[in-house]
């Protein structure tokens, strides 16, 4: 293996000499951003130079999903292995695909690791093992003893995943304390509960509340403006869902509008069923938007994140019938399955279906377009599964993901360039523990099969029906476009945004598309203009103050054809239910309960 660095002098400046471009893998810069090839990324050198002139026992580079960690951390390993600074390597992965991907890059620039490493002497043809954070877990003391007896670097990639107190996090700190240099890297916000990260360094603020600190920061901000990743076109789709619940009740939401967070959940799980009409709706409009991307860049393919095994093959199907084409569906985090994500990268095959976890840390490059088809509502998952589609290869591409219209979502997307610390000493309140869910999934990604999802409250539920609304594409924390129904003019002309612009021109499209479509919906008939003809910033917003006042309205009316009718009230609300549709009054929306004030005035005309 070449040298990168002289061993006559460690705090010599770092560069990146003697390895070509051919022999790294997608992760390293033969792959990188439209003119960096053949050398270091910038953000790369500076947290070399910084690691350098330091020289830490303990790490932290959060680095946005696509930067490069992977290339970063191995050109760091290589350093420290020439200079005798470490006689290991130990890397710990979240799962047993990106174990196979680490040991893969790191051969590329001649670092053996062991990916199948279970006990025992390591053959010495190996710098070290790759391991997954639930391995560490089940024997720390292994680890332990490997650590101790030689000089080791430990890499712990996407290092929130340790902050689990009670497994993971502690065996990490038992197995690898003894280290002579720790590494962590994440590429997402970190936990948000207060359990404490190993090897993390925590400072206390001006409030008194302890924030993790990193010893480098690139964000998705710094990266996109580098191109270094691509900017992202989410398109959010909304639609009327009905469902069952297990008392009987038919209930009836459009996503969007102003619910309970129980009735977003289950609007939400009804519109990611596969029988009824927004999944088929979606998928279409998203397989369309990849046949533009591959005019530009034809090897472009597109991921679908599914909720579990049954609607994961559900979607597959009803992807073969729109496509025409074999779909490679993803089902667990084993060999075979490790093995289809990677045939899938090397090809050029349009579509994959994956269960979840091939969210996190799978080196795709060619993924440009993704439906978001999970009910995973947790910044971190949210974070990753974006990351999967923003790893730019040359300037000009861009990324479109599909959205249902859920608040939490659209939240996420508009907030892409936020960056967060991890927060110790603050009180508990609503929202916080949510990234034990994600703890919890990676270790059933570690399992044979995949359970159904727990990211929506447990409830028993029979779904009827959905249907699917174009509402809005949200780019640079900007919404454009107005309401149009799958297949029409209107949405064919966000679908057809050419895959190939520079973030600027993606914009001024935008515009250009929202202006024409404003124009087309003066020239109809006024009886055809009705909310889906209105543009994002027009649509009415409904407080719930207004909800209030608007059951409260209902309540009185009702109340008054009692005293004309003699009807019981309950009889009344359900006769309104009956004509105009929809859930009971505490769950109806503004539109169901204007509906139904309408009713009653007109009975009483």
């Amino acid at each position: 293996m070449a040298p990168l660095f002289s061993d006559a002098d460690p705090h010599a400046p770092v560069r990146a000499v003697g390895v070509g471009s051919h022999h790294l893998s997608p992760a390293f810069p033969s792959r990188a951003a439209y003119g960096t090839a053949g050398k270091l990324r910038a953000w790369q050198q500076g947290a070399l130079d910084r690691y350098v002139e330091k020289q830490p026992r303990d790490f932290l580079a959060v680095a946005t999903p696509g930067a490069g960690k992977t290339t970063f951390a191995l050109t760091l390993a290589s350093y420290l292995l020439h200079n005798h600074l470490v006689q290991q390597i130990t890397v710990v992965a979240p799962t047993e695909h990106l174990k196979k991907q680490w040991a893969e890059a790191a051969a590329r620039i001649g670092i053996k690791l062991d990916p199948a490493y279970s006990s025992g002497p390591l053959s010495k043809e190996y710098h070290g093992i790759v391991v997954t954070y639930a391995g560490v877990g089940v024997n720390p003391m292994l680890h332990r003893n490997r650590t101790e007896a030689r000089k080791t670097l430990v890499v712990m990639d996407e290092i929130h995943h340790a902050g689990d107190s009670k497994s993971w996090g502690e065996a990490c700190f038992e197995a690898f304390e003894p280290a002579t240099r720790r590494l962590s890297l994440t590429g997402t916000p970190f936990r948000s509960d207060t359990n404490p990260i190993p090897f993390v360094q925590y400072e206390q603020d001006t409030d008194g509340l302890r924030k993790s600190v990193a010893d480098y920061t690139y964000g998705y901000g710094h990266a996109l403006a580098d191109h270094v990743v691509r900017p992202v076109i989410f398109l959010s789709y909304s639609g009327n869902m009905r469902w069952r619940t297990k008392s009987g009740d038919e209930l009836e939401a459009r996503l969007g509008e102003p619910m309970t967070k129980d009735l977003i959940a289950q609007a939400w799980r009804t519109a990611l069923a596969p029988q009824g009409e927004w999944i088929p709706s979606v998928l279409g409009a998203a397989d369309k938007r990849l046949t533009e991307v591959r005019k530009a860049i034809p090897d472009a393919g597109g991921l679908v994140i599914a909720t579990d095994q049954n609607v994961a093959r559900a979607y597959a199907k009803i992807l073969r019938e729109i496509s025409g084409e074999k779909v490679t569906l993803v089902l667990s985090d084993e060999t075979e399955a490790s093995q289809r994500i990677s045939d899938f990268a090397a090809g050029s095959s349009r579509w994959m279906v994956a269960v979840r976890m091939v969210s996190e840390g799978v080196d795709v490059p060619r993924l440009c377009v993704g439906v978001y088809a999970t009910s995973i509502s947790t910044p971190l998952f949210f974070a990753q599964a974006v990351g999967r589609f923003v790893r730019a290869r040359k300037r000009g591409e861009t990324a479109s993901v599909f959205l249902p219209t859920v608040p939490t979502l659209l939240g996420f997307a508009t907030e892409m360039e936020l960056q967060r610390d991890h927060v110790l000493d603050r009180p508990k309140k609503e929202g916080d523990g949510l990234f034990d869910e994600e703890d919890r999934l990676l270790a059933e990604a570690e399992r044979a099969n995949d359970g159904p999802d727990g990211g929506t409250d447990e409830f028993s539920y029979e779904a009827i029906g959905s249907d699917a609304v174009f509402d809005r594409v949200l780019y640079n924390s900007m919404e454009f476009g107005m309401q149009a129904h799958p297949g029409s003019e209107e949405e064919d002309d966000y679908l057809g945004i050419p895959g190939l612009l520079e973030p600027d021109q993606v914009q001024m499209l935008l515009q250009k598309r929202q202006t024409r479509q404003i124009q087309r919906s003066k020239g109809k008939p006024a009886e055809e203009a009705d909310l889906l003809e209105l543009p994002a910033e027009q649509r009415p917003v409904v407080t719930h103050q207004e909800l209030r006042d608007l059951r409260k309205e209902l309540n009185g009316l009702v109340a008054a054809w009692h005293h004309r009718t003699n009807q019981p009230h309950g009889t009344i609300h359900n006769e309104l239910r009956r004509q105009c549709g929809g859930p009971l009054t505490a769950q109806a929306t503004a539109n169901q309960l204007k509906a139904r004030i309408a009713k009653v005035r007109e009975w009483a005309n």
